[in-house]
C-alpha cells in the first residue's frame, strides 16, 4: 500500500511538473514573441514615417523645381537620390513621382493652405495637396479637435522665406574652405542669413540658407552648382518662418510634435509649419 501510494504521488507530482514546464514554455514563448512583434511594429511605424516623409519631400521638390522629372529639376534629383540612399523602395519613389506629375495636370489635384491656433498661442499652418478639398479640411478639422487646436488666422506670425540645405562630408580634408567657400557663393547669390549644424551621426555638415522668396532659385542654383563631388542639395522650397523666437517647453514641444505628427499622417498634408519653429 505504501509503494502503491508513492508511487502514486511520484506520477502526480510529474504531471504537475510538466504542466508547469509547458505552460512557462508558453509564457516564454509568448514574451519573446511579443517582443519581436513589437520591434517589428517599431520598425514598421518608422518605416511608414521615413516613406510619408519621402512622398512629401518629392512633391514639394518637384511643385518648387518647376518639373516632376528629376533630368531638368536638380532639387527633385537630390531629394530621390537622398532616400534612395535611405533605402525607400523604388516602387514608392516612384508612385510618389507619379503623384507629384499628376498634381501639374488639370483635376490632378490643388494646393491649399490652412492655418490653425493651437494651445491657446502656437501658429500652425498646414500645406496640403488635394483632390477633394472637402475631405481635407474635414480631416484637418478632426486633427486639430483631437489636440486642443481649431482653425483661425495665424499667417501675421511668419514670414515667407526660401530655404535652401546643402550638406558637406566632414571628413573631407578641406571641408572648413569648401564651407567658406559656399557660404560666399550663397550669400552673393542673395541669400539672407545662414545657419551650421553637425550631423555625428553621417559626420556631415548640415547648411541651411534662408532668402527672399524670389531669390530662391537664385541661391539654390548657386548651391547646387557648387562643387556638387563635394556638396549635396539636401532640399530647396518656400518655407513659413515664424517672426519671433520662441523656446517652448518640454510640455509645449510635446502636445506640438503630437499634433505635427498626427496632421502629417493626412495623405494630403506637405507641411506643417508652427510659430514655435526655429526662426
Amino acid at each position: 500500500m505504501l509503494c502503491r501510494a508513492l508511487i502514486q504521488r511520484a506520477r502526480i507530482a510529474r504531471r504537475q511538473n510538466l504542466e508547469f514546464s509547458t505552460s512557462a514554455t508558453t509564457r516564454a514563448g509568448h514574451n519573446k514573441w511579443s517582443k519581436i512583434k513589437d520591434k517589428k511594429g517599431a520598425n514598421d511605424t518608422q518605416k511608414s514615417v521615413l516613406y510619408g516623409r519621402a512622398i512629401r519631400d518629392i512633391i514639394v521638390a518637384a511643385k518648387t523645381g518647376g518639373s516632376p522629372d528629376p533630368s531638368q529639376n536638380a532639387q527633385l534629383a537630390a531629394v530621390l537620390k537622398n532616400y534612395k540612399e535611405q533605402g525607400v523602395p523604388k516602387d514608392n519613389l516612384e508612385k510618389a513621382l507619379a503623384k507629384a506629375g499628376a498634381g501639374k495636370e488639370k483635376g490632378g489635384g490643388e494646393s491649399v493652405t490652412y492655418e490653425a491656433m493651437a494651445f491657446g498661442s502656437v501658429g500652425v499652418v498646414i500645406e496640403c495637396l488635394t483632390d477633394n478639398s472637402t475631405r481635407t479640411v474635414h480631416n484637418i478639422r478632426h486633427a486639430l479637435s483631437r489636440h486642443d487646436a481649431r482653425l483661425a488666422p495665424v499667417k501675421f506670425m511668419f514670414e515667407r522665406k526660401g530655404c535652401v540645405k546643402a550638406s558637406l562630408d566632414k571628413s573631407l580634408a578641406n571641408h572648413e574652405k569648401l564651407a567658406e567657400d559656399l557660404i560666399e557663393a550663397a550669400l552673393l547669390a542673395d541669400a539672407e542669413d545662414f545657419d551650421q549644424e553637425v550631423d555625428e551621426e553621417q559626420n556631415a555638415l548640415l547648411i541651411k540658407f534662408i532668402s527672399a522668396p524670389e531669390a530662391l532659385a537664385k541661391v539654390t542654383d548657386a548651391v547646387s552648382s557648387f562643387n556638387p563631388a563635394s556638396i549635396q542639395l539636401q532640399s530647396s522650397e518656400l518655407i513659413y518662418r515664424p517672426t519671433e523666437a520662441s523656446e517652448p517647453s518640454e510640455e509645449l514641444e510635446a502636445k506640438v510634435s503630437g499634433l505635427i505628427e498626427e496632421l502629417e499622417r493626412d495623405e494630403d498634408t506637405l507641411r506643417v509649419w508652427t510659430s514655435v519653429d526655429s526662426p
